[in-house]
């Protein structure tokens, strides 16, 4: 390239070439069908689908809507005391589906939050605008975070509700795989969650915020599969960490998928294979 007096020309792009970089690939659209058995609720918490839009690539995984999720949504589907008119926290969030369950579902407070990066919370932000009611979604927050550091931003949107001190319900999907981290996850859970079932409020017409009675305990939601077999070992480390950090762990399911990626190495039952575990803290 030259310039008009016939030089060579010393643009940078004439003196540091490269070559074209593909361009990123364009958001996907997956959809999370409602199981017949499961839409015959009220009328107010009526849906029958969730369009969960997926970036189009990136390093930390939000571009799939991982089995764990869908089998995690379903749960949570049939399992509405858990979470109806109580504070949902999910962590590592993704696309979101999990939340966006309970937030049609007559959650609260739902805060839906992954890693402070640009991409990855606006497309939340997508799927909340796009999935959740416009008189629903004050109670629906998107947040940046990054798991171990201090809470105080995490518990911002329970300012409002009184007697609130964290979150009746904390999930997780497809996390534990990021083996670096288990300490710094349960740190922040230990610190989030709720105390005890009387934060636990529901709201009424006719009242404000009133104490409700009967509630589970205040749990954590680990949802996840084996994708490495041979790693399933360090998987399982978490709930060794938890259990060693005070936490009570059970396993309250197992359901088999067709797996992620069939071409990946390992034992493909293994591979299919989504768990789910609660978590509760132990009593003093």
């Amino acid at each position: 390239m030259s310039d008009s007096e016939g030089e060579p020309s010393l643009a940078l792009n004439s003196i540091f070439t490269e070559p074209l970089r593909a361009p990123s690939p364009e958001p996907t659209i997956s959809i999370y069908q409602r199981e017949a058995a499961n839409s015959n609720t009220s009328q107010d918490t009526y849906w029958s689908k969730i369009e969960i839009r997926l970036v189009g690539s990136h390093p930390l995984w939000g571009h799939h809507l991982w089995n764990a999720s869908r089998a995690f949504a379903s749960y949570l589907d049939v399992n509405p005391e858990l979470y109806r008119d109580r504070a949902v926290l999910e962590l590592g969030a993704g696309g979101g589906l999990p939340g966006l369950v309970t937030a049609l579902n007559g959650a609260h407070t739902v805060v839906l939050t992954d890693y402070p990066d640009a991409s990855l919370l606006d497309n939340l932000k997508h799927n909340v605008e796009t999935n959740i009611p416009s008189t629903s979604r004050q109670r629906v927050h998107v947040q940046g975070y990054i798991w171990g550091r201090p809470i105080g931003p995490l518990l911002k949107p329970l300012d409002g509700s009184t007697g609130r001190s964290g979150y009746d319900l904390i999930m997780m999907s497809d996390l534990i795989f990021n083996h670096s981290q288990h300490d710094a996850l349960l740190q922040t859970c230990e610190q989030a969650l709720s105390s005890s079932s009387r934060d636990s409020l529901t709201t009424t017409p006719e009242k404000n915020a009133t104490f409700r009675s009967g509630l589970p305990s205040p749990c954590l939601l680990v949802f996840y599969t084996h994708h490495r077999p041979h790693l399933a070992h360090r998987d399982m480390d978490f709930f060794s960490k938890a259990r060693q950090r005070g936490w009570l762990c059970e396993e309250i399911l197992t359901q088999k998928f067709p797996p992620m990626f069939p071409d990946d190495p390992g034992d493909e039952e293994v591979r299919s294979t989504v768990h789910g575990w609660m978590l509760t803290r132990a009593k003093s």
